[in-house]
């Protein structure tokens, strides 16, 4: 018999955290309002550094005011859709909240995208501004004559650097930036933000806390790419519920902001969450390991956040060697699976650097913003991703059913709360098929993601769905092969596909990145493969092991399966 409280009770934080608030007041204003707000209490305390450069939240709410008068002047109206194609930099924030207090609807996408993904967010989105770096010019003027766009804003990193980094930078990185025509038909930011002075008018539009506000992408249930309308509660509400989760945050604690703006994680938690609740991020525009490691111990960071893989090369980095973490309050882990192996070695690195907490992971979709599921601090259950955010539901069911599931019993995840998307942008049939309302009265999102949950309400994660191989009738699960694998001492990281098969159906493949200096030869796939013959069921067995130099990579950092999967197809036709 399953206990109607999995249903009707709401996250258990309460019960297992004792300070956690079940249920909250939420914000019933826009996301430029919430932040307004924290700025008229700490007007002087510091929004975020960039690149040794600080801004206070005042003058962070002015940038905004200035650029939202530009944007007026343009012509930006009430549900334009504005795309910004930027990493972590200021102009990139000011533009998030200035098109929030116009009324726009700001498209995030990734900078790097090519151009034909920039013409697709473009065209799916109906933008008519863009607005990008100097850097990627060229490829927003290659395919801007297949779009709605009207206007593109150029900036540029220089132009928000203190002097002595600006001549560096100038020497260096600037040198290899294409130069644009001097009539290229484009704005510059400089003269874009002078632009305000001709607002005469005003510029600020009433928005309602459930009005759509910003556009992300994510492949959803189906793979096919599709734009995901959030609204201004699902940014308030993710920021709220992070901090409720996280009691002991304080207000100038410091986050780590390197999770690129484009992505739920980056956007919704590194920095919305931060400025909409008086923290201070780190912009980190674009960063690798080792300049990641450089900014956490120089700006004594409290908060930080990434996925497995870059905690992975953080163990392996010299540079770390000595480090003191004793500032860290949170380390949070999303994006993709945390192995228990890799925790493990994680806690550990921690303690060995002075931290007093341990690696927590997270679990979320696009679809809810980003993550709305988390460990707590003080109670960790092995290979659980943890409690669902305060008003937040997670239930399990039979795929595609609204069947609910006894505690254990592994099926679909579904997630119900305030920070459920408003819908798929022009896709009213994968709208539907992954909101659905149930006679509890709640929306739930079909994640299409198998987990189980246990008598205490915590979430264990078991892989995506389409993730799934199928050989010879049996499921098996690349997340969980992975895991094993990764606990050998030889291996630095797996990736685990299917491959198709006439018999099997499908038949098991592992990928394996070597720890540096073990030779990839033959004894050494033999010695993995005899423990994978100790841990892992016959049916579940990989056929074959191949050994990479480095893993591909999707652009938020997560393992590309897929390509690996592309790969192996290309080489069987």
């Amino acid at each position: 018999m399953v206990m109607d409280k999995r249903i009707t009770a709401k996250t258990p934080w309460k019960d297992n955290m004792g300070d956690v608030p079940m249920n909250l007041d939420y914000f019933e204003g826009t996301m430029f309002e919430a932040v307004a707000e924290i700025a008229e209490k700490y007007p002087n305390n510091v929004a975020f550094d960039f690149m040794g450069k600080p801004t206070t939240y005042k003058k962070l709410i002015e940038q905004i005011q200035v650029c939202a008068k530009a944007l007026k002047t343009i012509g930006i109206r009430e549900g334009d859709k504005v795309t910004i194609a930027m990493p972590n930099c200021p102009q990139s924030i000011y533009l998030f909240y200035a098109v929030n207090l116009v009324g726009g609807i700001a498209n995030m996408i990734h900078p790097l995208s090519a151009e034909k993904e920039i013409e697709f967010y473009l065209n799916e989105s109906e933008s008519v501004t863009a607005i990008t770096l100097d850097q990627f010019y060229h490829k927003f003027e290659h395919i801007r004559h297949n779009t709605k766009v009207v206007n593109i804003v150029i900036a540029s990193i220089k132009d928000e650097l203190a002097q002595p980094i600006k001549a560096g930078y100038m020497m260096t990185e600037g040198l290899k930036i294409e130069k644009i025509p001097d009539d290229a038909p484009v704005i510059r930011w400089n003269e874009f933000m002078k632009l305000s002075r001709c607002c005469f008018y005003n510029y600020k539009i009433e928005r309602k806390a459930d009005d759509p506000a910003v556009i992300l992408y994510s492949g959803g249930t189906t793979g096919t790419t599709k734009g995901i309308v959030l609204t201004n509660k699902n940014f308030n509400a993710l920021g709220q519920q992070v901090i409720a989760a996280n009691p002991m945050f304080r207000v100038g604690d410091k986050m780590l902001a390197a999770m690129p703006i484009f992505h739920g994680f980056g956007l919704g938690v590194c920095i919305h969450t931060m400025l909409s609740q008086g923290g201070r991020c780190i912009l980190v525009p674009r960063f690798t390991p080792k300049s990641y490691a450089k900014d956490l111990i120089k700006n004594r960071c409290n908060f930080i956040a990434g996925v497995p893989t870059l905690y992975e090369a953080l163990l392996r980095l010299p540079t770390m060697d000595g480090a003191d973490l004793s500032c860290l309050k949170g380390v949070f882990s999303g994006g993709d699976s945390l192995s228990i192996e890799l925790k493990k070695k994680f806690d550990k690195f921690l303690y060995d650097h002075k931290a007093t907490i341990q690696v927590r992971e997270g679990y979320g979709t696009t679809e809810t913003v980003t993550a709305c599921c988390l460990t707590p601090s003080h109670m960790y259950k092995e290979g659980s991703i943890g409690l669902p955010f305060p008003d937040t539901y997670i239930k399990i069911v039979e795929p595609d059913t609204d069947k609910e599931l006894p505690y254990g019993e592994e099926g679909e995840i579904l997630l119900a709360g305030p920070t459920v998307m408003k819908e798929y942008m022009n896709h009213k049939g994968e709208t539907a098929q992954t909101l659905r309302t149930h006679k509890d009265g709640l929306t739930w999102v079909y994640t299409g993601d198998l987990g189980t949950m246990d008598e205490q309400g915590f979430v264990y994660f078991k892989g995506r769905a389409k993730r799934m191989i199928i050989s010879s009738g049996y499921n098996v699960y690349p997340a969980q092969l992975e895991n094993i694998i990764d606990s050998h001492q030889l291996v630095q990281m797996s990736c685990v596909i299917g491959v198709p098969d006439s018999y099997k159906m499908q038949k098991v493949k592992a990928f394996v990145k070597l720890v540096p200096g073990v030779e990839p030869n033959e004894e050494t796939k033999q010695i993995i493969m005899d423990y994978c013959k100790k841990h892992i069921a016959k049916y579940a067995m990989p056929y074959d092991i191949t050994f990479k130099e480095d893993m591909p990579k999707t652009l938020v950092g997560k393992v590309a399966y897929r390509v690996l999967e592309e790969e192996e197809l290309s080489k069987m036709n």
